[in-house]
């Protein structure tokens, strides 16, 4: 599980339009809102779904908290309702008013009616605050965002002041891979969470173009996270693993005392494939799912594209970020590739690595590999295929890449998401989350 928060570092600077467009009576109608919302919400008794604007206010489909998971369950009877709650919960929460009627009549349950001063206008920068509060008080559902994982390698072997040390360093690394985005024209809207001995991070923005930028921050994170450690002495920058993934995953605020927590949390089915790969892989090792995207990348039509394939869209899309500096030299060239191997008909194809964790369970991840010429030598990141002697070895079992698009993998289940947060909590040790 990650969490983020609106306390944001540079970079996680909000989508949506300021407050300044809306007038002071429609910044009460938010006002008496939230205040509304927080006494139904009960202190996380219950959650909202939806809702839909009313002549005299809002209706709103409250439910308590334990009602999804009970709707949800996994027999013969509730057969189909995940699927129907996960439609419910993604993108805009607002439904037109038979729309709202017809789900309340589906899930058995009442609407609330919200009164306000006014009407709502129909102001898109108004519909925004109004939407951002219905999510902090329910729950929701994203079905294709890229994640990283950034890992510590031995993190727990080294002295409290070491290990500030290093994710302070990690910490400044995320910083200004963004700022070498940004100076090139990207601006990514990050969020970022501490596992304790590392970082969670995703793209506040959703689509093929965010996941693709945000593959571009990982290379730069990498980069000066080795740029930093080869100017180092003692243990204050860290030695790091990664890994780079696409999925599904709920986002929820926590209550936190009176009121819902600023930190949203994520958990689902692409945490869960990071957090595996990640525990197993080698130090300096970076990974890539084994996923399929949406996107067109370059094509004329939206289609579903396997790793290898987004893999060689970024390599293209990374020379963007030409003209960079690392450590005061500039980036000229930047290749990313997944490890591959020969096949018998002397072809060159992508190697996928196999993973058994501690539940016996397999997973499947690419081995990435970057090279980056700077106008004073080369800089070599991941770990290659087949590794030098006197680098680690190779985490993962090689096998052929026999498949060019995979289908998504099933949801997890209700055990994988506790299991999931139940090792991030033991992760963190006790370390409070950044923002």
């Amino acid at each position: 599980m990650a969490e983020s928060g609106d306390r944001r570092p540079p970079g996680e600077e909000g989508a949506g339009a300021s407050n300044g467009a809306i007038s002071i009576i429609q910044r009460g109608n938010l006002k008496a809102l939230e205040q509304t919302l927080r006494k139904q919400w009960r202190l996380g008794q219950n959650i909202v779904l939806c809702w839909s604007a009313d002549e005299r206010g809002l209706l709103v489909i409250f439910v308590p908290h334990y009602f999804l998971g009970n709707y949800c369950a996994d027999d013969a009877e509730h057969r189909g309702n995940e699927g129907f709650i996960r439609e419910l919960i993604s993108g805009r929460r607002r439904k037109q008013r038979d729309e709202l009627f017809a789900i309340c009549e589906r899930l058995g349950v009442a609407p609330t009616f919200i009164k306000l001063n006014t009407a709502l206008v129909e102001e898109p920068v108004l519909l925004h605050e109004v939407e951002q509060l219905i999510r902090r008080y329910g729950i929701s559902y994203v079905e294709d965002r890229a994640v990283l994982l950034f890992d510590i390698v031995e993190f727990s072997l080294y002295t409290p002041f070491e290990q500030a040390s290093q994710l302070n360093s990690l910490s400044y690394s995320l910083n200004s891979a963004y700022n070498k985005l940004l100076a090139q024209g990207i601006e990514i809207n990050f969020a970022r969470t501490t596992t304790g001995d590392g970082y969670y991070v995703w793209n506040r923005g959703l689509g093929a173009d965010a996941n693709v930028d945000l593959f571009s921050f990982l290379v730069l994170v990498v980069a000066d996270n080795a740029v930093a450690r080869a100017q180092s002495r003692g243990n204050t920058v860290p030695v790091i693993r990664a890994a780079y993934h696409i999925g599904g995953h709920y986002e929820l605020y926590q209550a936190e005392g009176v009121n819902p927590t600023v930190f949203s949390y994520i958990v689902g089915d692409v945490t869960i494939e990071l957090a595996r790969i990640v525990d197993l892989a080698s130090p300096n090792q970076v990974l890539v799912g084994d996923f399929t995207t949406m996107g067109s990348f370059g094509l004329q039509a939206h289609v579903p594209v396997s790793s290898p394939a987004f893999v060689a869209a970024c390599n293209r899309g990374l020379s963007a970020v030409r003209g960079s500096q690392l450590s005061s030299k500039t980036v000229e060239q930047i290749d990313c590739r997944l490890s591959s191997y020969q096949d018998l008909d002397g072809h060159s194809k992508p190697l996928r690595l196999r993973f058994t964790d501690k539940h016996g369970l397999t997973h499947n991840a690419f081995n990435l590999e970057v090279d980056i010429r700077l106008d004073g030598g080369q800089l070599q990141l991941g770990v290659p295929y087949p590794p030098p002697d006197d680098a680690p070895p190779l985490a993962g079992s090689p096998e052929a890449d026999t498949t060019a698009v995979k289908p998504a993998p099933p949801a997890a289940s209700v055990e994988d998401l506790i299991d999931d947060l139940a090792g991030v909590l033991h992760r963190r040790g006790g370390h409070n989350a950044e923002s």
